[in-house]
């Protein structure tokens, strides 16, 4: 998958990791990719919600190595 920009929140709880996705998102353009690496277990639930509110595409979420969340979001 193409990636447009990446953000890394590690060590950033809730609601910084989203505040920052929404601020990369809105220097974007449409169609282009976004990549968020967190470590704040609740990102999960969280960016759903936000993709769901804000209209942009949550492409993919993952977990590697037990603490790391990967979220791949579309630009509406």
């Amino acid at each position: 998958m193409h990636i447009d920009k990446e953000i890394d929140t590690s060590g950033l709880n809730c609601p910084l990791p989203i505040l920052h996705a929404k601020r990369a998102l809105s220097s974007m353009e449409s169609g282009q990719t976004l990549k968020v690496i967190a470590t704040d277990a609740g990102s999960l639930r969280d960016f759903k919600a936000f993709a769901r509110q804000t209209g942009n595409e949550l492409l993919d979420q993952q977990t590697e190595a037990g603490s790391i969340y990967i979220h791949m979001l579309r630009r509406r």
